[in-house]
This record gives C-alpha cells, sequence and structure tokens, in this order.
C-alpha cells in the first residue's frame, strides 16, 4: 500500500522540492523521505509558520520515478535543472561551479552522505504533482480539519506513520486539492535562490522547523 509523507518547508525557493521542465524533483534536503519513500507514494509540503504563518499547502507530488546512488548527479539529461549541484569528479561528488543552491561540503554530507557510499543520494521524481508556492491557500484546514491540527503540532522532519484515518484524509486532500494526473503549476516560490539558505529544519524541541528562509 502506498505511503503518504508530510512536511513543513522552512524555505521555498525552487531547490526543494524543484519544478522545471515539466516535472518535479526532490533531490535536495528531507534525506529521510528521499531513502524511504517509493513509486506510487504521496508526498505533501506544507509552509512553516517563518515562510506563510497560516501554514499553507505548497505542494503535493506522486513519486513516480526514484534514482539511487547519486545517478541523478551524473546522468546528462538532468545536469541543466536548477537542483542538480552536484558532479561526479575523480571518485567522489562535489558541488557544481555556480549551483544556485547550498555549496559547502556540510551541505553535501546531509544531502548525499558521506563518502564512498553516499548512502543518502536518492532523488524522488514526478510528472504527477501539483505546485502551488507562492500561490498555495490554508483551505483545506476547513475541509480537514484533523490535517490541520496535525501540520499544526508537526515540529522537526516528516510524518509518515499516520493514524488510519489521518492518512486516508491525507489522501483525500492531495485528490481535493489536485487531480494528479498531470501536470499542475498554479503558482511560483515564494523567495529567490538564495545559496546562503539551508532547506533544513532546526535542532529538536523546538516548536517547529529552525527558519532559515
Amino acid at each position: 500500500m502506498p505511503k503518504v509523507y508530510f512536511y513543513k518547508l522552512t524555505v521555498d525557493d525552487g531547490g526543494a522540492p524543484c519544478v522545471e521542465h515539466e516535472s518535479l524533483s526532490l533531490a535536495l534536503c528531507k534525506p529521510m523521505i528521499r531513502s524511504t519513500a517509493a513509486v506510487d507514494d504521496l508526498i505533501l509540503g506544507f509552509a512553516a509558520n517563518c515562510l506563510h504563518t497560516d501554514n499553507r499547502l505548497l505542494y503535493v507530488a506522486r513519486v513516480n520515478d526514484k534514482l539511487t546512488d547519486g545517478e541523478y548527479f551524473k546522468a546528462p539529461k538532468y545536469a541543466g535543472r536548477s537542483d542538480c549541484i552536484y558532479e561526479w569528479k575523480a571518485g567522489a561528488f562535489a558541488p557544481r561551479h555556480g549551483a544556485k543552491y547550498h555549496g559547502s561540503s556540510t551541505d553535501l554530507v546531509h544531502d548525499l552522505g558521506e563518502h564512498p557510499k553516499y548512502a543518502r543520494a536518492s532523488t524522488l521524481l514526478s510528472w504527477e504533482f501539483c505546485y502551488f508556492g507562492s500561490s498555495g491557500s490554508d483551505a483545506y484546514k476547513s475541509a480537514f480539519a484533523g490535517i490541520a491540527k496535525a501540520v499544526a503540532a508537526l515540529k522537526q522532519g516528516h510524518r509518515v506513520h499516520h493514524d488510519p484515518k489521518l492518512m486516508a484524509d491525507l489522501g483525500r486532500l492531495a485528490k481535493w486539492s489536485c487531480s494528479l494526473d498531470g501536470v499542475c503549476i498554479q503558482g511560483k516560490p515564494t523567495s529567490k535562490p538564495n545559496r546562503h539558505a539551508s532547506h533544513r529544519g532546526g535542532g529538536c524541541g523546538v516548536a517547529e522547523p529552525k527558519c532559515n528562509c
């Protein structure tokens, strides 16, 4: 049975997720989702308070393909995408010159994992998605009170092990918000790319992910 993931984004600048050329990719940040999600799973991204105080829905995507072992960053067909910020050089990954996002060795380890295994170097691809970005709304709250409560309470990381009702409601929200039968882009990223912005959440125990937007 497909799983449903949901989490809060502290940064929405086109890097994670990256929506270009009629496809959505999640290649940076959220290493646990990228490592564990499988084809046909659903991912819902909501805004953290620091990004939009209404916790609006930013995107919904069905995973259509999953690339592992850093294949995304090695394949020439993906080299032109904005989130393809690493390249394979001399037997190791390195930041690509002129990359829009991240760029430090710490970011590389967080995104891909430690050399030589790069255990986190998985990328999720979707062409059945709806990206709302800055045009997203919190209209879901009136129709799905349980989801609104769960999103408000969500702290660092993501949720995947839901009670059956919440999982069913998230699946209904995905269909309610968009048809998921193709590409739907309704808005633009909330902010401009910033190499110094981190897509990672903050430390444990905070009210919600640390904002670096």
